[in-house]
């Protein structure tokens, strides 16, 4: 990844390493104190658990800096005059690209930041980097039957559903066309 920091229109991602992952892994207040952020009682959101946590937490130990970027990003609201910087969630990737160039994104969001567009920010913004890897042909999710919200969120950063795996409603984005077979604007 050619990037450790992701800066949307509200938001800045911070990829994980392991030592912010050990810090989360201890406590929510000592990762709040690694990031300098203010973080919310019942952190960490949804199905961002502890045993996410601790297998991206490996995975990241075991590949090193081939690997950084590839996992866990914190979903930080930017300070704001009179606020601090908040922990609204987290996103990321299950791995590195495959070999056909597929790579999957997942995103919680803290209960009382949703239905703020922050999911679909932190989607949108894991999308486009990923796309900015140029062996990344297609960027999936999967949601449960029972998160229309999810769906929803993928929907609104330009995914489309495309059948289902193990009972999970799958989504993708493929990378845009470029070049000689971009569609060309007519006028």
């Amino acid at each position: 990844m050619k990037s450790n920091r992701l800066v949307t229109a509200r938001l800045e991602l911070i990829a994980a390493t392991v030592t912010h992952l050990d810090a989360e892994l201890e406590s929510p207040a000592r990762l709040a104190a690694l990031l300098d952020v203010a973080v919310e009682p019942g952190w960490p959101p949804g199905e961002y658990d502890r045993g996410a946590q601790e297998f991206f937490r490996q995975r990241l130990a075991e590949g090193g800096a081939a690997v950084a970027g590839w996992f866990t990003w914190y979903a930080v609201r930017r300070r704001r005059a009179d606020e601090p910087p908040v922990l609204v969630g987290a996103g990321g990737y299950c791995g590195p690209p495959s070999e056909a160039g597929e790579v999957e994104i997942g995103f919680s969001v803290m209960p009382g930041w949703q239905g703020w567009g922050y999911a679909t920010e932190i989607a949108g913004a894991l999308a486009a980097h990923a796309f900015s890897e140029a062996g990344v042909r297609k960027v999936v999710a999967h949601t449960a039957p029972d998160n229309a919200a999810s769906g929803r969120v993928l929907e609104k950063a330009g995914f489309d559903r495309v059948g289902s795996d193990d009972g999970q409603h799958r989504f993708e984005l493929r990378r845009p066309l470029t070049g000689c077979g971009a569609p060309q604007a007519e006028g």
